[in-house]
C-alpha cells in the first residue's frame, strides 16, 4: 500500500516523526523546569551576600587605604624634620613647590616636602655614584681629565634638576590640555547663564559634561564649583582657578567672572566674546604650526626623500648608460 502523500512533499510517517521529536522536546522542557524551580528568596540573599562582601572589600580597602596614608604622613614628618634640622626648608621655598605642585595637578601637601626632599637627596646618591665610579672605580679609563668633570657636574646638575623638571613636564602637558578644552567650557557656561543657572551650578554642570572629553578642564571646573559654595569671598574661588592653571586665557577668564560678580554685567555676552577670542586664538596656533611645516620638513626632505628620489629617477639611466659602454 502506497503512503498517503499531503503538500510540500511530506508523508504522513514524515509528520508524525516531527510531532514526536516535537513532544519529546515539550517533555524534557517541562521536566527540567518542574526540577529547577528554586526558592523566590534564594536570589535575594545571594544578592544581599554579594552586597556584604562588597562592603567587606570596600571596608577593607579603605582600612589599608588609611594606613597607606599614615605611612606617607609619617615619611613626610620624617623628611620635614631633616629638612627642618638642616636648615633647608624655607616656607617661601615650599609655597612655591605646592604652587607648582597644583598647577601640574598634584594636590598633596606632602609632595611638595617629597620635592624638595629629592632635590637634596638625588644629588648626593646620583652625584656621589658618578663620582665614586669615576674617579675611584677609573670608569672611562680612555677620557680625559675635563670629560670627567664635565660627566659628573652634568650629572650633579641634572640630579639635581630632576624633580623640577618632571613637574615642569607636568604643567606643560595640563596646561596644553586645559587650553585645547577652555572654548568648549566657555560655550557651555554660556548655555548654562542662559538657562539661568547660577554661576556655582553653571560650574558643576561643565565640569560634568566635559569630564570625560576633556577631564584636567572637568577636573578645575568641579574644582571651582565646590570653592564657590562654601567660601565667603566667591573671589577667593576664582583667584585659586588662576592660581592653579598657568594661563592668560584662564586670568581673564577670572578677570570677567570677578568684574561680572562686582558690577553685575551680563555673564552670557561677556563669555561669548571670551569663547570666540579663544577659538580665534586656537586657530590663529593652528595655522602658525601649518606655516612653519615646509621650513620643518626641508631638513628631512633633503635628507631622506630627495637621494631616494634621484636613485629612482636616475638609477635605471646609470644602469643602461653603464651596460652601453661594457659593451663598447
Amino acid at each position: 500500500m502506497m503512503p498517503t502523500h499531503i503538500p510540500f512533499g511530506l508523508d504522513a510517517v514524515t509528520i508524525a516523526t516531527f510531532m514526536a521529536a516535537l513532544a519529546v522536546a515539550a517533555l524534557i522542557v517541562a521536566i527540567y523546569a518542574g526540577s529547577t524551580v528554586r526558592d523566590p528568596m534564594t536570589k535575594r540573599v545571594k544578592a544581599l551576600n554579594q552586597r556584604r562582601e562588597q562592603l567587606k572589600a570596600g571596608i577593607t580597602a579603605s582600612t589599608r587605604k588609611r594606613s597607606r596614608l599614615n605611612q606617607s604622613s609619617k615619611a613626610t614628618e620624617q623628611m620635614r624634620s631633616l629638612l627642618g634640622g638642616l636648615k633647608v626648608l624655607q616656607d617661601k621655598q615650599l609655597k612655591e613647590t605646592q604652587v607648582k605642585l597644583m598647577q601640574a595637578g598634584i594636590r598633596s601637601k606632602d609632595a611638595a616636602i617629597a620635592v624638595i626632599f629629592a632635590r637634596m637627596v638625588l644629588p648626593i646618591v646620583i652625584g656621589g655614584t658618578f663620582i665614586f665610579g669615576v674617579y675611584v672605580l677609573n670608569w672611562f679609563p680612555s677620557w680625559g681629565g675635563f670629560k670627567h668633570y664635565m660627566l659628573v657636574a652634568g650629572a650633579l646638575i641634572l640630579s639635581y634638576k630632576a624633580p623640577d623638571l618632571v613637574v615642569k613636564n607636568k604643567i606643560t602637558k595640563r596646561t596644553a590640555a586645559i587650553r585645547k578644552g577652555l572654548p568648549d567650557a566657555l560655550d557651555l557656561l554660556v548655555i548654562c547663564a542662559e538657562a539661568g543657572l547660577t554661576v556655582d551650578a553653571a560650574f558643576h554642570r561643565v565640569a560634568k559634561e566635559l569630564g570625560k572629553g576633556y577631564p584636567e578642564m572637568g577636573d578645575e571646573m568641579a574644582l571651582t564649583a565646590i570653592e564657590l559654595s562654601f567660601l565667603t569671598d566667591r573671589r577667593q574661588a576664582f583667584d585659586n582657578l588662576a592660581q592653579r592653571v598657568n594661563l592668560d586665557s584662564i586670568r581673564g577668564v577670572v578677570t570677567t567672572m570677578v568684574q561680572t560678580e562686582k558690577y553685575g554685567t551680563p555673564l552670557a555676552s561677556a563669555l561669548r566674546v571670551l569663547s570666540a577670542e579663544f577659538r580665534h586664538d586656537r586657530m590663529m596656533r593652528a595655522e602658525e604650526k601649518a606655516a612653519r611645516l615646509p621650513a620643518i620638513m626641508t631638513v628631512p626632505l633633503i635628507l631622506f626623500i630627495l637621494p631616494v628620489l634621484f636613485i629612482v629617477i636616475l638609477g635605471p639611466a646609470a644602469c643602461s648608460i653603464s651596460d652601453n659602454m661594457l659593451k663598447t
